[in-house]
């Protein structure tokens, strides 16, 4: 047990000396926020990998895997074709991206339609950081045997977390990634056919898990499977068409040709580990299935029990190194969000180079307390906690608030400024109403977690979406000015 902890220690201790080493080459707000625009193609790729991985897919992903078996892969499979959509745009989003998607939301939709997406984003982003916490402390209480409570556990994970990011910024978290990212893709391909084995192979899993465990859409979890399945999957979608983060690593590239041949390795990486995140997951679940485990800490207690020490403690190295990486990559992008977007540009406070970064610093710490607070609060009052749940909440909130509208933008000359504002609040507005309010007004229509079975996704991208394209049809196009800043005649 101990020798588990205290090689997350020390690797610990070496990623944070290598975020000291990266700190002395912050000179600028700039530096702080993009590495000064400077990062190369496998640093780029490994950052991508490091960053999506996150406890999406080693908890949340592990989670649904325990439910509904293979058919938890729909989870996944948005983000696949979200990737490939990103490659045929990642040219052009580094040719225009400054810092935040905010640069270009105020471009065609002016500065409210930047605050609204701001405040979206901000929302989703530390929803999203608090479950990495949550993860932190399963992993802790797991390798311990229990002796670290979960509740401990997340503390620590914030700890580490927070001070990560504030250290050095993009230029510690890229850096920080690419042994991160080496790390869990060896883990997970070394781990799962020990997994495998010991849980009797394909023969013992059809004999223990529910038929509907091996159905493309499985019966056993969500009132209507398929619209379930379908829900996850424009969930995971949406959010990584517009997820800030990962704009965020193209704005760092050195060149537009750098930022799209790094979408092209990205694609690879993702698919292989995501597939055997969830292997994984269905075959602990074979070992574990009727001892009443947590469905979200499978690939923990498989690395803890199912695999030899040496290859356990890797898987749990890189389970840990998902969730430092995803935290400080989803800390990071709203911190920049509320220098960049509210401080600098909406209320027009002009700072020093220094007060940016001090100032930005500050921000991180604050937003990590406030995810802090999201996940301690329901443990401290011992309320259910699924990070599954967590998880499509925020994949939802920011695929409908932004992803339409920033697409738009890109692609759609026609999308005006009232039908871009008109989406991002209505999108908001319509997730909020549906995963925050309804569950307590009326709790007799939900079911299994959704309105009258129909995930939220659904209702909140259609209006969301409507609104986009029904608003700009009808109002004026907008100015060949302001369209040409973002179609030019060639990119560079």
């Amino acid at each position: 047990m101990y020798w588990f902890l205290a090689i997350i220690l020390v690797y610990n201790l070496i990623l944070l000396g290598i975020n000291v080493y990266r700190s002395r080459q912050v000179k600028s707000h700039e530096d702080f926020m993009v590495a000064g625009r400077s990062l190369s193609i496998h640093v780029i790729v490994f950052t991508l990998i490091a960053t999506w991985i996150g406890s999406g897919t080693f908890i949340a992903g592990a989670e649904y895997a325990y439910k509904a078996g293979f058919s938890s892969l729909w989870l996944p499979a948005g983000a696949w074709l979200g990737i490939i959509v990103i490659y045929f745009l990642a040219a052009k989003i580094r040719t225009f991206g400054q810092y935040t998607i905010g640069d270009i939301l105020e471009v065609r939709y002016g500065r409210f339609a930047r605050l609204f997406g701001t405040i979206a984003l901000i929302i989703a982003s530390v929803t999203i950081v608090s479950y990495q916490f949550r993860a932190g402390g399963y992993i802790l209480n797991i390798i311990t045997d229990g002796q670290i409570s979960v509740a401990w556990g997340q503390a620590v994970s914030a700890f580490f977390i927070i001070a990560f990011t504030v250290s050095a910024g993009m230029i510690s978290v890229a850096h920080t990634d690419l042994p991160n990212g080496i790390l869990i893709l060896l883990a997970c391909l070394i781990a799962t056919p020990f997994v495998i084995i010991k849980a009797g192979g394909l023969s013992g899993a059809v004999a223990t898990l529910p038929a509907g465990h091996f159905q493309i859409f499985s019966p056993d979890f969500g009132a209507r499977p398929a619209l379930k399945a379908f829900g996850y999957f424009f969930a995971t979608l949406l959010l990584l068409m517009g997820e800030q983060s990962m704009y965020q690593k193209f704005y760092s590239a050195k060149s537009p040709r750098d930022a799209r041949s790094a979408v092209s390795l990205w694609i690879f990486g993702t698919i292989i580990v995501e597939v055997v995140v969830v292997i994984i997951a269905i075959f602990a679940a074979v070992h574990f299935w009727g001892q009443g485990k947590e469905g979200g800490a499978m690939v923990l207690l498989a690395a803890r029990y199912m695999v030899p020490a040496p290859i356990g403690v890797l898987l749990l190295a890189a389970a840990w190194a998902v969730l430092l990486s995803t935290g400080t990559n989803f800390l990071l992008s709203p911190s920049t969000n509320v220098m960049r977007d509210l401080i600098q540009k909406f209320f027009n406070i002009s700072l020093s180079e220094r007060k940016q970064v001090v100032w930005q610093k500050i921000a991180v710490i604050l937003l990590g307390l406030c995810a802090f607070a999201m996940i301690f609060i329901p443990t401290l009052l011992n309320k259910p906690i699924s990070v599954l749940h967590s998880a499509y909440f925020a994949y939802t909130m920011y695929g409908v608030a932004i992803t339409p509208v920033l697409i738009a933008a890109l692609t759609w000359k026609r999308a005006t400024r009232a039908g871009g504002l008109a989406a991002i609040v209505s999108g908001a507005l319509v997730t909020l109403f549906l995963d925050k309010l309804v569950p307590h007004i009326w709790p007799s229509v939900i079911q299994e977690g959704d309105p009258w079975g129909i995930p939220s996704i659904f209702p909140a991208m259609l209006v969301s979406i409507g609104s986009l394209i029904l608003i700009s049809l009808f109002t004026r196009p907008p100015e060949k000015e302001m369209i040409d800043k973002l179609f030019p005649n060639k990119l560079k």
